[in-house]
């Protein structure tokens, strides 16, 4: 009972204090919208051009709700503002002029993340980044990497794609000759270019793994591995995809093949990925309960 009527009471002191200081935070946040305005109106426009980067717009809604849905745990937690807030927030500002200078986007948006952080120590203290480390560090997600770094993880998937592919076909009775990532089948040659490495489907996907995890899975090992499982999950869904392009072109039209189908089966194999992710998910929690089982039999 008094412990009861101890949270009520942080919680109406935690709304108090909001509401006394709101015009303070509205002034931050008023500020933080005026220094990063054209680095948020570059990351939006992104967003809604590059579709590796879709699901960008999910991403901080989704913080978001995971921060509203934490409200009453938060409400217990105790305020105890660090100085090292400060001295994160200046490495954040110099960030972001390092990145607006050097012309390096992903320095300036990533800076913005460090700012929130920052800020969330100086005023709340390490309790609460730590009790909001998830929610903070998932904003990651919604910045592009560099081309640097894209381009070194594309190519070798590029590569992964086409020798599954170029495997299956020849097993499915079709002959393949694979120069890189180029197949040179009968009817058709197929190139496996970047937006068909997979790594589209990939950062999506494992951002929806993460998504999935948190709201169905109560363990962190089990939301771990839903997580890691999207990655040879994106892998394989996109060299089948690779394989139904090259069995149309082959058995029935090469122009269809490259033209509606190639660009329906995106959307598809991206279904059959989800779909796949449901499977995986079941199979962790039938492996634990086996486990289980076998433990207490063993017990008894």
């Amino acid at each position: 009972m008094e412990q009861a009527k101890e949270q009520q009471m942080n919680v109406t002191a935690m709304s108090a204090s909001w509401r006394r200081d709101w015009w303070q935070w509205l002034i931050l946040a008023a500020l933080i919208a005026l220094l990063y305005y054209g680095v948020l109106a570059r990351l939006v426009q992104q967003w809604m051009s590059d579709p590796n980067f879709s699901h960008g717009f999910f991403v901080p809604a989704f913080s978001a709700f995971v921060v509203w849905n934490e409200r009453k745990r938060l409400a217990k937690l105790k305020e105890q503002p660090s100085w090292w807030g400060a001295v994160i927030v200046a490495l954040a500002l110099g960030v972001l002029v390092l990145g607006v200078f050097g012309a390096e986007l992903f320095l300036s948006r990533s800076s913005l993340v460090l700012l929130l952080g920052g800020l969330l120590i100086q005023f709340r203290g390490w309790v609460w980044f730590r009790a909001l480390f998830f929610p903070w560090a998932f904003l990651f997600l919604m910045i592009p990497i560099p081309v640097i770094i894209f381009n070194q993880i594309a190519f070798p998937l590029q590569l992964l794609a086409s020798q599954l592919a170029s495997s299956t076909l020849v097993t499915l009775g079709v002959p393949v000759l694979r120069e890189g990532n180029v197949l040179h089948l009968p009817a058709m040659s197929l190139e496996v270019v970047e937006a068909c490495s997979g790594i589209r489907s990939l950062m999506s996907l494992g951002a929806l793994a993460i998504i999935y995890g948190y709201f169905l899975e109560s363990g962190i090992w089990r939301r771990v591995l839903l997580a890691l499982g999207a990655i040879p999950i994106a892998v394989a869904a996109n060299a089948l995809r690779i394989v139904g392009t090259g069995l149309l072109g082959q058995y029935w039209d090469p122009d269809k093949a490259l033209g509606f189908f190639h660009t329906f089966s995106g959307w598809l194999i991206f279904v059959m990925s989800l779909a796949l992710l449901f499977g995986l998910h079941g199979l962790l929690r039938t492996g634990e309960r086996w486990l289980v089982a076998r433990k207490e039999r063993a017990a008894r």
